[in-house]
């Protein structure tokens, strides 16, 4: 049931994406843009349109908020890929950005995706005027200088250190550059639903660290060709990982954890959170 659920999400996402995207103006931006928000999981917008489905609303209106964060995640990959940051040259299986066009377009299509979420943030059919104005400001604290962008400067601060960094700095960079891009969906459901965002919050926090850990197992035991990216990257580059701090089987068991942390967050919603509740035991058993 859980697979059915994804699959009809990533499809809803994919064919409101691709319809967006064919009113932009035709030439290799938007074919890139295009290009960078195929494939993936679609975790985030899945978890948008599980969270708003909580209090019933429509996948059409959902859809909006969904769509806008993979926009958001796509940028934040296409740039992170670029030679001055990790320098990848696979994503998702494919050539990225950079290599398959050149670093100048990567930069620009990052830039459009970025925008065009915000766009797609402001359409009537988000929601109401107070519900996208909450949208917005809410997508651009977790994406910004208090979210994903201070985390990934951290990391690049880390690195650039030496310095091996402890459990506590850890958890805090990856909560922010992770971690803060699965916690707004969860809470812009609560906000179509005009709902109290507290215990979606809570639910978000726990399967956003479960869901770095289980990138950092995947990195040692993972398989390129199910991941789509290169792996052992960070071992090979001595950065601490959740992995290097707790061990293997450490990681394991605080991934678990953290699941069963999700699971009893979303105890007043009842059986209607089933999906969201497989969804986060989904995080820690994925294979890429």
């Amino acid at each position: 049931m859980f697979q059915n659920a994804l699959g009809e999400a990533q499809s809803v996402i994919g064919q409101f994406l691709e319809d967006r995207m064919a009113r932009l103006a035709p030439g290799t931006i938007s074919d890139a843009m295009r290009y960078a928000t195929t494939g993936g999981k679609r975790l985030r917008g899945f978890l948008a349109l599980e969270a708003a489905r909580l209090f019933d609303v429509p996948f059409a209106q959902s859809v909006h908020a969904a769509g806008a964060v993979e926009c958001l995640h796509a940028y934040s990959l296409v740039h992170d890929d670029l030679p001055c940051m990790d320098d990848d040259d696979l994503r998702r299986g494919q050539p990225t950005i950079h290599v398959k066009w050149d670093e100048a377009t990567a930069v620009l299509v990052g830039d459009a995706l970025q925008s065009f979420a915000f766009e797609l943030l402001s359409d009537r059919g988000a929601g109401d005027a107070a519900q996208r104005i909450a949208l917005v400001a809410g997508l651009a604290r977790a994406s910004g200088a208090d979210g994903m962008v201070l985390g990934q400067a951290q990391d690049i601060a880390a690195e650039a250190t030496g310095r091996a960094l402890g459990i506590d700095e850890i958890t805090e960079l990856q909560a922010n550059k992770t971690g803060a891009l699965i916690a707004w969906p969860a809470e812009a459901g609560a906000i179509l639903g005009r709902a109290d965002p507290v215990p979606l919050r809570r639910y978000a926090h726990a399967i956003g660290l479960a869901f770095q850990i289980a990138d950092d197992i995947l990195d040692i035991e993972g398989d390129v060709a199910k991941a789509g990216k290169r792996l052992q990257k960070d071992a090979a580059a001595g950065k601490a990982t959740f992995v290097s701090l707790l061990g293997l089987d450490g990681a394991k068991a605080r991934a678990a954890d953290l699941v069963d942390e999700a699971e009893a967050a979303l105890t007043p919603y009842g059986d209607r959170a089933r999906t969201l509740k497989a969804l986060a035991r989904y995080i820690i058993a994925r294979d890429r």
